[in-house]
């Protein structure tokens, strides 16, 4: 089956998540991915466990689909082994600190000299500009100076992170929808240019309704813990097994809910007749509905619930997650042959196209896996170059 970018070329010389899964998105579209690191190594995601047979699983869920080849790109025959490799790409990837590139004689500048319709994507915690432009940049970092973690717990609590690296997941979406979009502008107008990325924007943006609460009613919002600002019932709720999240985003569904809960008078009640009635006295109809979601089980108030079109879902372990049903029926799981794992169970991208595949085609690489095959593919190099290039250190 076609894929969308089967002619792109993408050099990622990223580490860690966000540009890695950014341009794992890009690989599962079918762009030829081509990591790279130092001979030694460069990206310290491998030191993270859990670990399968001294394998990161942590790496193993950013790399799926790409090829790996190692350079020195401190040494200079490495450089030449790069402007070589970056005359046929399509686009650069980076998430070094800012300016690392451009002192080691890569950045967009020298880069599109070699390649003017080259496209470079720098991914870095602050941008390329500002004050705080030199600042490392890590998830949770940014999740507390963007203002997530002070959203986010109890209202009695202290500001809590979120428990994936959300901001990471996040800014990898964004590297992939911009390197898209300047693929298309390069296409129309003959042109590469360069994408700055950062984290922190990326977390500002994804304030939403809390941003503009507070940029148009200078509103702030507060930590709710599973509650909503704006919205009850919007919470979860103790069942006799486990929790479970109901959310009623609108009059009608809360008139529902409260035909199922067999406390139909409660929607006609001028206390919780409409959603601002029912934030005003929120902790009131909260501690009503407590005392009755208890006395059944979380999946048997599901079943109501849904019979009834109102959104709930049972609060699952991660366990949970993948004997889900829903999860099963749509293959989210994909086995792939792994060289030194045998196999590998690999989550699979979630987009779905009728006349295009997003099947994982190749494992996440070991270091420099195909550092040999791709020079001598690529690069029309010989063994006995390869060799060489292996003794110097510059691969």
């Amino acid at each position: 089956m076609r894929q969308a970018l089967e002619d792109i070329k993408i050099i990622d010389l990223s580490r860690v998540f966000a540009g890695p899964a950014g341009s794992m998105v890009l690989g599962d579209l079918g762009a030829d991915v081509i990591r790279v690191e130092a001979p030694q190594g460069t990206d310290s995601i491998r030191e993270w466990s859990p670990y399968v047979n001294n394998e990161s699983t942590y790496y193993l869920s950013a790399n799926r689909n790409k090829r790996a080849i190692t350079i020195n790109l401190k040494s200079e025959t490495g450089k030449k082994i790069f402007y070589e490799i970056v005359k046929t790409a399509d686009v650069v990837l980076e998430n070094f600190k800012t300016g690392t590139m451009d002192r080691l004689g890569l950045g967009y500048a020298a880069l599109q000299k070699i390649n003017p319709k080259i496209i470079m994507c720098s991914v870095t915690g602050y941008g390329q500009t500002g004050p705080f432009a030199q600042e490392p940049g890590f998830d949770p970092v940014l999740q507390a100076v963007g203002g997530l973690m002070d959203v986010t717990g109890d209202p009695d609590g202290e500001a809590t992170r979120v428990g994936l690296p959300v901001v990471d997941i996040m800014s990898s979406l964004y590297t992939a929808i911009s390197i898209l979009s300047a693929i298309r502008a390069r296409d129309l107008y003959g042109e590469g240019q360069q994408i700055d990325i950062s984290l922190l924007d990326v977390q500002v943006s994804s304030l939403a309704n809390v941003a503009s609460s507070y940029l148009m009613k200078g509103h702030l919002s507060q930590r709710m813990g599973n509650n909503h600002n704006n919205i009850v019932p919007y919470q979860v709720f103790h069942c006799k097994d486990k929790p479970l999240m109901v959310a009623c985003g609108n009059d009608n569904q809360f008139s529902t809910f409260c035909e199922v809960l067999g406390r139909p008078e409660w929607s006609k009640d001028e206390k919780f007749r409409t959603n601002a009635n029912r934030v005003e006295n929120r902790d009131e109809l909260s501690e009503k509905i407590k005392t009755i979601m208890v006395t059944k089980n979380a999946e048997e108030w599901f079943d109501l619930l849904s019979e009834k079109s109102v959104p709930s879902g049972p609060v699952n372990n991660i366990k949970e997650v993948f004997e889900h049903p829903q999860v099963k029926a749509r293959q989210m799981v994909e086995e792939v042959p792994h060289p030194t794992l045998g196999k590998v169970k690999l989550v699979r991208n979630p987009l779905r196209f009728s006349k295009m595949a997003t099947s994982v085609q190749n494992h996440p690489p070991l270091l420099g896996e195909h550092t040999i095959q791709y020079l001598q593919e690529e690069l029309g190099l010989s063994l006995e170059e390869i060799q060489r290039l292996k003794k110097e250190g510059a691969i």
